[in-house]
């Protein structure tokens, strides 16, 4: 597995290197904006380690570049802690988020849960709530005809979603399938994802219709009746 990190600290270029390439992934590595969509584009990485704040290109951008042709699995690495810059990197279509400093055990379990994503069978049908069409088995969500850009993280959790429609889904059921079991507890990502879904989904984001908050217990998907 090939893996591009970009950050314009050496230290945690070169942290970062030998801790994954002794866990047997490929490293190339970027120290700006610029260089990292070069690679991107140039070395076809399997996912991306990017942090936010670089010279020459921001992690935004280079997030929004990547996106305009590739699904490439992003975590963001970054010292910026504020809700406002998650959500920032997640509107641009980053998958993850870990604050540093991080624990490398914590930022391992980041990139095997990302890795394991495997992409649904041709055999899958399509499910349609509102104006809204989920193709499972292209991968693709359009509304009003028009196709609506999910992160991966993104796609995961609406999938697991419809494919329990009118089923209470719990947190931990969510956490599990998305993160893995070491994450049951991190409810706050969840809630954050959950409202970047409704967001893009939902008729009124604010009074959900379909991606319903079950207080205490999970979500459940209430499709058209």
């Amino acid at each position: 597995m090939k893996i591009l990190i970009a950050d314009d600290d050496p230290q945690i270029l070169r942290a970062l290197r030998i801790t994954l390439t002794a866990r047997g992934y490929d490293i190339v590595t970027a120290p700006d904006g610029r260089t990292a969509l070069d690679a991107a584009i140039a070395e076809h990485p399997d996912l991306i380690v990017l942090d936010l704040g670089m010279p020459g290109l921001s992690g935004i951008e280079v997030i929004e570049g990547v996106r305009g042709w590739s699904q490439v699995p992003i975590l963001v690495v970054s010292g910026r802690s504020e809700s406002w810059d998650k959500v920032d990197a997640l509107d641009a279509g980053a998958d993850d988020y870990v604050t540093k400093p991080f624990q490398a055990d914590e930022l391992l379990a980041r990139i095997r849960a990302l890795s394991r994503r495997t992409p649904a069978t041709t055999d899958e049908p399509s499910v349609a709530f509102g104006d809204v069409v989920v193709d499972l088995a292209a991968r693709v969500v359009t509304r009003a005809g028009a196709p609506v850009r999910l992160t991966p993280t993104e796609w995961h959790l609406l999938e697991v979603l419809v494919r329990n429609p009118d089923r209470l889904v719990t947190r931990e059921t969510l956490l599990t399938e998305v993160w893995g079991p070491q994450y049951t507890s991190d409810t706050g990502y969840l809630r954050l994802y959950l409202a970047q879904l409704r967001k893009k989904l939902e008729p009124v984001p604010s009074q959900p219709r379909y991606l319903i908050t079950e207080t205490g217990m999970g979500y459940r998907f209430t499709p058209d009746s």
